[in-house]
């Protein structure tokens, strides 16, 4: 407490003996201006720059440092006479020596808009360390539009014809308040036919320019955006296909449609349009400038005053609408999922009576939406009153002066009307770029989301190039440890070895969670696992290629997935060169020819939306069809014959029975399917517990009351 109160000493005591050092200095210049033999803006600026000095040295003194908003302070606090009196001069071109006023008020004014400067170049472009992120996140934002920028490569073209409309209607609207000054002028003098003729006559044609030049380049920007964003949705759709099973068991589905259909979009739209009028606002600024500087360039940079306070308001409300937009998209995402959730699982929801429930979850992810909007649309609100009143107390500042300089001959009543046009035009404009280069970093905030899935890459590898000409179909787990990524501490596999030799059938058993499917999954590829390795063939895995390696290994499941389409589609899914003769052929091996050529379409007949349109028998026969078509080296089979009647389950047994080179892997509790395996494997405890024919088994449960097989006698069955 007592270091806290010296400091506090320390600094009073330097504020108090600056103020009175200044205060003497202040009242000094109005001595010294009655004596001095220098000129008036000499002898200011000496002044300025002697105060400065003298309060520096004094804060160095007592406090040892000077902080950035003080030496801002200091700064602002001793030019600001100077820069008063030199822009007066400069403006009014008099000659009197006015001094500084020897005047306590004058003196508080000074520090009072001194410390107002010095704060809004704290706020503007602040010094503090907790700046740091913020000026880091520009500089990400920055880099990311730059990259979308070069993502519109291909549309170049397209760009540059916009960039050609734009610059010719910018031209010519340009043009349109000078004539319209002139054509003043000539009505106000002597009035000349031919002249008002001639300043109509241009004065349509640069109009009808301008609209004819804005509308080509709207088209033509247009027609980029939709290029690109038709480009996205295709390239961000390619990497999402991409990754692992994991990536979509951890990410919301909602979340993933939202980056699709919306981000996409509004990262083309945002930034393509947001460079047209950052152009178009930039070339035409320049432009305005000019012919204003050439009508009186002592308006124009009373005019120019007016950046600096619209600079400040729309850093204060990029800041806050860049996080309110954030919290949109997040919160739309969010109503997103509940939507998918909902009619993705809406049979649960029926069976649970949860409909009012859902809906008032719903509800009440669309009330954070609203209010996060509401919020959006009162700052935006606020900002352009803020916004309208600097315009307007800008505009009533250049009619006192314009009728000022009127008055001493300096301009026209013409060059006014078309400076003020002018002005009203360049104070939006400005306004415009300081808003739209902060909308440009806000609408890349899209853009980040939609590079995360496309920057991403997928933990199973794909890019193995191994594609042999003859496969026998081998397969070694060795020591394989697995956990799944949304549970990463709970072991599924532990240690897990197992064989699948060629031309063999393999079963495996046991009761649910012990790691069956899981030994599907990583054969598939589904996911990697953390330790150990899977063999084909003497390979790894992820050594194949990733085509050729689903060619060679199918997998039918006990619930097949089929896609909207008709059934020879379905079948030959994922095959661009596949004939009906080979369809056909695996349907024969599938039992499914016969009841195909019963419907009437045949082959061309739609299954329908998932296979709505089809038994579930039906369902499983066109999967084991589709696995069959690809003449795989391991075929995979998850109680695939569960929903199949006595005579089908007979003639698809016998049919995979003839093929001798083939290996397969069966998740069964049917015992003939069981009992015909070549080997079974009990699984338990994420491990293999017992594994051997069927006899061998039923010998070692008659001689070891502890095995821990649980399948009947086959005459029980």
């Amino acid at each position: 407490m007592t270091g806290n109160a010296a400091t506090v000493s320390r600094k009073v005591a330097a504020l108090l003996l600056a103020v009175c050092v200044d205060l003497s200095l202040f009242y000094a210049a109005g001595l010294v201006a009655t004596r001095s033999e220098f000129g008036h803006l000499t002898r200011l600026w000496a002044h300025a720059a002697l105060r400065g000095s003298a309060l520096t040295a004094v804060t160095l003194l007592i406090l040892g440092d000077l902080d950035p908003l003080l030496t801002r302070v200091i700064a602002a606090h001793s030019l600001l006479p100077a820069v008063f009196e030199t822009g007066t001069d400069a403006l009014y071109h008099e000659d009197t020596e006015r001094g500084s006023s020897v005047d306590v008020r004058s003196w508080l004014m000074c520090a009072g808009a001194s410390l107002a400067a010095a704060l809004f170049w704290e706020i503007t472009v602040p010094d503090a360390d907790d700046a740091a992120a913020g000026k880091e996140k520009k500089q990400k934002a920055r880099v990311l539009f730059v990259r979308v920028l070069r993502l519109y490569r291909p549309e170049y073209l397209l760009l540059l014809g916009g960039l050609v409309m734009l610059t010719l209607a910018v031209f010519c609207e340009m043009f349109i308040p000078f004539y319209t000054g002139r054509v003043i002028d000539i009505l106000g003098t002597r009035y000349q036919p031919n002249e008002f003729v001639s300043a109509l006559l241009l004065m349509g044609l640069y109009s009808l320019g301008s609209s004819v030049s804005a509308g080509c380049r709207g088209g033509i920007l247009l027609c980029a955006i939709s290029s690109f964003t038709c480009r996205m949705k295709v390239k961000l759709f390619g990497a999402l296909t991409k990754q692992e099973i994991g990536f979509f068991e951890t990410t919301k589905t909602g979340e993933i449609t939202s980056r699709l259909s919306k981000d996409t979009t509004l990262m083309g739209r945002a930034v393509c349009l947001n460079v047209n009028v950052l152009l178009r606002t930039f070339i035409k600024t320049l432009g305005m400038i000019a012919l204003m500087m050439s009508l009186s360039w002592k308006l124009t940079f009373l005019m120019l005053m007016e950046t600096p306070v619209a600079g400040l308001i729309q850093n204060v409300y990029d800041t806050r609408y860049q996080r309110l937009s954030l919290a949109v998209q997040d919160s739309t995402a969010q109503a997103a999922e509940v939507v998918n959730e909902v009619v993705s699982s809406i049979h649960a929801v029926r069976s649970f009576n949860t409909e009012k429930h859902e809906a008032r979850r719903y509800d009440d992810c669309l009330m954070d939406t609203h209010n996060l909007k509401t919020q959006q649309s009162t700052l935006r609100a606020v900002y352009l009153l803020a916004r309208r009143l600097t315009g307007l107390a800008m505009q009533g500042i250049m009619l006192y002066y314009g009728r000022l300089f009127i008055q001493s001959g300096q301009m026209t009543t013409g060059n006014l009307v078309s400076f003020i046009l002018y002005q009203s035009d360049l104070g939006e404009n400005i306004r415009t770029l300081t808003y739209i280069f902060g909308d440009m970093l806000n609408s890349v905030g899209a853009a980040a989301k939609v590079f995360e899935y496309l920057d991403r890459k997928p933990e199973v590898c794909m890019e193995g190039t191994l594609k042999p000409d003859q496969l026998t179909g081998n397969v070694l787990f060795h020591k394989v440890n697995f956990a799944y990524p949304k549970h990463p501490n709970k072991a599924v596999l532990q240690d897990f070895s197992l064989e699948l030799k060629s031309g063999q059938m393999t079963a495996l058993v046991g009761q649910s969670g012990n790691g069956k499917s899981t030994c599907v999954s990583l054969l598939e590829r589904l996911y990697e696992q953390q330790e150990g390795e899977i063999l084909l063939d003497n390979e790894p895995l992820k050594s194949y290629d990733h085509r050729f390696l689903h060619k060679k290994i199918a997998v039918v499941s006990q619930e097949p997935v089929l896609f909207s389409g008709s059934i020879r589609d379905n079948i030959a899914y994922g095959l661009a060169e596949c004939s009906l003769d080979e369809i056909q052929e695996a349907a024969r091996k599938a039992n499914a020819h016969d009841f195909i050529m019963k419907l009437e379409k045949g082959y061309n007949a739609e299954v329908g939306e998932g296979g709505g349109h089809l038994t579930k028998s039906g369902k499983q026969q066109i999967a084991l069809a589709r696995a069959l078509v690809r003449q795989p080296q391991v075929l995979i089979l998850d109680e695939i014959t569960s929903s199949l009647d006595m005579d089908s389950e007979k003639k698809i047994l016998q049919t995979l029975a003839r093929c001798p080179n083939q290996t397969r892997l069966v998740i069964a509790h049917k015992l003939e399917n069981i009992v015909m395996a070549d080997q079974i494997v009990l699984m338990e405890d994420s491990r293999v517990q017992e594994q051997g024919t069927h006899q061998e088994l039923m010998d070692m449960q008659h001689e070891s009351p502890s095995c821990r097989l649980s399948v009947p006698p086959q005459n029980g069955d």
